[in-house]
């Protein structure tokens, strides 16, 4: 049985109205398997998502529809280690992080 998350696409419209994405640098933290982060990518941002379990990472690498690669960029770490200089994001997510 396949598994369709959010069919009628709410949850990108609800991302439409928070903020503008198209160019814009996101640090996503906790992307897991890379769900939403498809999502920022195909709203045209440019994505660093991040993530503490290597093997979610893997599998979001899997899954992620080629055309978006360019735009996507997938890192083991936390938000405890972030490694970036400040302000070097537009935008942060961190959604369902516990």
């Amino acid at each position: 049985m396949a598994v369709h998350v959010d069919p009628e696409r709410r949850e990108v419209r609800a991302l439409r109205g928070v903020a503008e994405w198209r160019g814009r640098r996101v640090l996503e933290i906790g992307c897991g398997e890379g769900r939403l982060t498809e999502r920022l990518a195909g709203l045209g941002a440019r994505v660093h998502a991040i993530d503490a379990d290597a093997a979610l990472l893997r599998t979001a690498r899997r899954r992620l529809t080629p055309r978006y690669g360019s735009r996507v960029r997938f890192r083991v770490g936390t938000a405890d280690s972030l490694e970036h200089y400040a302000e070097s994001f537009d935008l942060v997510v961190y959604s369902w992080v516990f």
